[in-house]
C-alpha cells in the first residue's frame, strides 16, 4: 500500500489482518465461550471504527466502550446483530441517547440501576443491561451489600432486561497470583443470582487462565492489538508499527550540550539525527537519555530531553545512507517493541498505545503478507 504522508511527525500502520488473527488465536482459548472485544480508548488508540470493522468481519459480536461517546461512534459501524456495551455506565442525563441507539449500559452503582430502569418506564418498554460486580478490584460495580438490596427488592430492576452479568479481573496476568481464584468464586456467586444472563469475567490475561469455565463472553483488550498478555505466552501478532521521520542532521564537537537543559552533553564528536517525535506525538517525555530508537536497522540512544515534538539522537553508528532528511525512523515496530518502549520509560504498553498522537498518519491493511 502507498500512502503520501503530507507535514505529519510520521506513520502509523496498522494490519487489520493481525488484528483478526489475534481475535481467532484468543477465540481458539476459551472453549465454547463467546469471544468479544474491547475497543474503548480508540482501540487502544489505533483506530475504533476500522478495528471494530475488522474483528466484526472476523466474527465478533460483543463490543465494550468506556464511555457512551465511543459507542456511538462505533455502533453505526457494527452490523446489526452487535452488541455495544458501555462499561462506565451512563452519566445523568445520557439515557435517551443511549436507549435511542441500542446501546446496552454496564450498570455500576444502584444509582445507575435506578436512572436507567426509570429509562424504560419512560418508554414503556424493556431496556437491555449489563451488572457489574465489584468482586475485588474496588474500581468499579455493585459491592455485595447492594446486590443484596437488588435482591430484598426485585422490583428494582422492574423494566429492564439483564442480559450480561461482568467483573473485571484484577491479576490475571500474573500467574501464581492467588487473587484470581478468589475472584472467580466471588464472581460465580454473583452470576448465580442471575441465571438468566450471559457471564462475562475474562480480560486479556483471563483467557489464559486454566479452567474448564471462562464464562460465556471473554472481553480481551491489549492482547487483540498483540500487547503482552500474561508471564509465559507467548506474544500474539504484531499489530502497530510506529515510524517517525528526520528532520535535521549535524556533526557536533566533544562537550556539545544537547537538548533542553543541555542535559547531555557529548564525549566525543558525534553526529545528531534531530527526529520528528515528542511527548505531544504520545512520545514518553521519560524516555530522555535512556531510550532509542533504530534507523536503517541500528539502534540509535536518545541524547537530553525529548521535546514536545522532537527528539535527539545519536546517529554516530548508523550507515549514512540511511541518513537524510524524511528518512524513516523506527520507533515501534521489529526492532522494538511497544514492551520494550514502555519498560524503558517506566511504564505499560497500553499507555504506549493510548497516548498515540493525531499527528501520524495512518496506514491500514487488511491483507495477509
Amino acid at each position: 500500500m502507498t500512502t503520501v504522508s503530507t507535514g505529519t511527525a510520521g506513520t502509523l500502520h496498522i494490519d487489520l489482518y493481525a488484528v483478526a488473527a489475534n481475535y481467532r488465536t484468543l477465540a481458539g482459548q476459551i472453549g465454547s465461550a463467546r469471544c468479544g472485544a474491547v475497543v474503548k480508548a480508540d482501540a487502544y488508540g489505533l483506530g475504533a471504527v476500522p478495528v471494530a470493522r475488522a474483528l466484526a468481519e472476523a466474527g465478533c459480536r460483543h463490543f465494550f466502550v468506556a464511555h457512551l461517546c465511543e459507542a456511538l461512534e462505533v455502533r453505526p459501524a457494527l452490523p446489526d446483530d452487535a452488541s455495544v456495551f458501555v462499561m462506565h455506565g451512563l452519566n445523568p442525563g445520557d439515557e435517551p441517547a443511549c436507549a435511542a441507539q441500542a446501546i446496552v449500559p454496564v450498570l455500576n452503582s444502584l444509582d445507575q440501576v435506578d436512572r436507567w430502569a426509570a429509562q424504560a418506564r419512560a418508554e414503556n418498554r424493556p431496556l437491555a443491561a449489563a451488572l457489574q460486580a465489584d468482586t475485588g478490584m474496588s474500581r468499579l460495580g455493585l459491592s455485595a451489600e447492594e446486590l443484596d438490596v437488588l435482591e430484598a427488592d426485585p422490583h428494582r430492576l422492574g423494566g429492564l432486561s439483564v442480559i450480561l452479568v461482568m467483573s473485571h479481573l484484577a491479576c490475571a496476568d500474573v500467574p501464581a497470583d492467588f487473587f484470581t481464584q478468589t475472584q472467580l468464586a466471588r464472581f460465580d456467586a454473583f452470576a448465580a443470582r442471575f441465571p438468566g444472563a450471559a457471564r462475562s469475567i475474562d480480560n486479556s490475561g483471563g483467557t489464559y487462565v486454566t479452567r474448564p469455565d471462562h464464562g460465556d463472553i471473554a472481553r480481551p483488550g491489549m492482547a487483540l492489538y498483540g500487547g503482552e498478555v500474561r508471564e509465559g505466552v507467548p506474544t500474539l501478532a504484531r499489530v502497530a508499527t510506529l515510524n517517525a521521520r528526520i528532520i535535521q542532521l549535524r556533526t557536533v564537537e566533544a562537550g556539545t550540550g544537547v537538548g533542553y537543559g543541555l542535559t547531555h552533553r557529548t564525549a566525543k564528536t558525534t553526529r545528531l539525527a534531530t527526529i520528528s517525535a515528542g511527548y505531544a506525538d504520545g512520545w514518553p517525555r521519560s524516555l530522555s537519555g535512556r531510550g532509542a530508537v533504530f534507523i536503517g536497522g541500528v539502534e540509535a540512544p536518545i541524547l537530553g530531553r525529548v521535546s514536545m515534538d522532537s527528539t535527539i539522537v545519536d546517529v554516530s553508528d548508523v550507515p549514512e545512507d540511511a541518513l537524510y532528511p524524511g528518512a524513516p525512523v523506527e520507533l515501534i515496530g521489529p526492532n522494538q517493541s511497544a514492551e520494550r518502549v514502555a519498560e524503558l520509560a517506566g511504564t505499560l504498553s497500553y499507555e504506549i498505545f493510548t497516548r498515540l498522537g493525531r499527528r501520524y498518519t495512518r496506514i491500514y491493511t487488511n491483507e495477509q503478507a
